[in-house]
């Protein structure tokens, strides 16, 4: 199929297995054909509704691998594939708490391959696969310790993917402080101001931002094996 027109990317909803680090109602980013969310069960068939169309929920843990073929085995024709679990693990090394890194490392490294591994076959050869990962893996703070982790796994497991899936793309978006997020704006501006302040355009990076680039590593048919910090340029100061 060299040459095939890549999947038609019409609006797309960015939502998470645990937390929707997205706002249901804020951002939209689904697929020409039907979007598909992956949620706790009892949550699936209700946000399904609340974002409409054609859109489906289907009730998976990620941190759950050996249950993914069962609840994947209806899911056909898939366009792009983006994975975007987050589950905040605080976790210190003088006080490190197996169970929770346990589950950390499982969802977001196994969890990701065994899905790509599911729906691969199914995907069309000009689609693409985004990734979340996040800046802690280049700005650890305290309690980072597995999510620091495993977003360096998730840049690791991008370039392997973009060689083991060809044509098939991959690609990772790793957001930094996303001040509109649920999570940092619950926080209060003590903790966002310094972030802003280090941010050489002097403002935070917003949801709208993130998804602008999840729509970017899609729809972008020479981007590949990219991990795409989105954070405002905060390193560089």
């Amino acid at each position: 199929m060299a040459g095939a027109e890549a999947p038609t990317l019409v609006e797309l909803r960015v939502l998470d297995g645990a937390n929707l680090y997205f706002p249901r109602p804020a951002i939209k980013l689904t697929l020409d054909v039907a979007g598909l969310l992956s949620l706790p069960t009892e949550r699936a068939a209700a946000v399904a509704g609340e974002v409409g169309g054609k859109t489906r929920g289907i009730g998976l843990d990620l941190a759950e691998p050996s249950q993914l073929a069962e609840r994947l085995a209806d899911v056909d024709g898939v366009g792009h594939l983006v994975l975007a679990a987050i589950e905040r693990d605080e976790n210190r090394i003088h006080a490190f708490q197996l169970a929770g890194a346990t589950r950390l490392a499982t969802l977001k490294l196994i969890g990701y391959a065994q899905v790509v591994h599911l729906l691969a076959p199914r995907m069309d050869p000009a689609g693409a696969v985004v990734l979340f990962g996040g800046r802690a893996m280049d700005r650890p703070y305290p309690g980072s310790t597995m999510v620091s982790t495993v977003n360096g796994g998730v840049t690791g497991l991008v370039h392997s993917l973009a060689v083991e899936l060809a044509p098939i793309r991959c690609n990772a978006v790793h957001p930094g402080i996303v001040g509109d997020s649920p999570y940092w704006s619950a926080k209060g501006e003590a903790a966002l101001e310094p972030v802003r302040n280090r941010t050489p355009g002097g403002r935070l990076v917003t949801m709208e931002d993130v998804v602008g680039a999840v729509v970017f590593l899609l729809e972008n048919r020479s981007v590949n094996g990219v991990n795409l910090a989105v954070d405002g340029g905060w390193l560089l100061l």
